[in-house]
């Protein structure tokens, strides 16, 4: 949440399905979501059992080229991305709890919580890397950020990270506002986009076509300041604009 979550009746929610339906009518085609974790959409793509994946999925180089961000080499065929809004990382605490953590640095020696495949834990990861005098960051990442969330407001951890708009929503809501506070500034900002598998360039360009007539019609505008992230609007659709 806000991009894309189960809401209390079980559906799919969020700015990805209402955008997914709105490209729908453009295109005349209905979109049907399936869920799956996150670290297996880009082997689902590979392996046609989805024909997109939209779920605040960050545009970059590796994803493009099919290159594992961890170790260097390449794992398969990449994606192509049409790119529908932009994002940065937070870090976010038990309110009143920041332990003076304002930046990656500061989660040396501590525990944060992640969701599985992201930027976010490619950063913990990297960090905790570079970490002095023999501390490390303790990493535990989980399928979802929903269950990131329960844990470290069960106290099972210092901090948490995920994508802006997810961390935003969450201190928003969590307990009513009184669960989590954002600290520091995002990190890493990038655009998110909407995989499609390499040489499935016909629907990658009608997917942009149809984001295009969202933005200049200001379906598209409506729907992002209905889950309150306009800080993260595009002007137009970008194709591998990620870096």
């Amino acid at each position: 949440a806000p991009v894309e979550f189960k809401d209390k009746s079980g559906q799919t929610a969020g700015i990805d399905p209402d955008l997914a339906a709105a490209m729908g009518k453009q295109l005349g085609v209905k979109f049907e979501f399936q869920n799956g974790t996150f670290d297996t959409l880009i082997t689902g793509l590979r392996s046609k059992r989805y024909d997109i994946a939209m779920s605040a999925m960050t545009d970059t180089k590796d994803r493009q080229n099919g290159v594992d961000s961890d170790t260097g080499k390449k794992v398969g065929e990449g994606v192509d991305f049409v790119d529908y809004f932009n994002a940065g990382v937070s870090i976010y605490t038990p309110k009143g709890k920041t332990q003076g953590i304002k930046t990656w640095s500061d989660l040396c020696g501590k525990k944060v919580v992640v969701q599985r495949g992201t930027v976010s834990h490619d950063l913990a990861k990297a960090e905790a890397k570079k970490c002095p005098g023999g501390k490390t960051i303790s990493i535990e990442a989980f399928d979802n950020d929903q269950q990131a969330q329960t844990r470290l407001r069960s106290g099972g951890a210092d901090a948490g990270s995920s994508d802006f708009p997810v961390a935003a929503y969450a201190v928003k809501t969590s307990g009513g506002g009184k669960d989590f506070e954002i600290v520091g500034d995002q990190v890493e900002a990038a655009p998110y986009g909407i995989a499609v598998a390499k040489g499935n360039d016909q629907l990658r360009d009608a997917l942009k076509a149809a984001l295009d007539a969202l933005v200049k019609n200001g379906e598209y505008d409506k729907i992002i300041a209905k889950w309150g992230v306009e800080a993260g609007a595009v002007k137009e659709a970008t194709v591998n604009g990620g870096k």
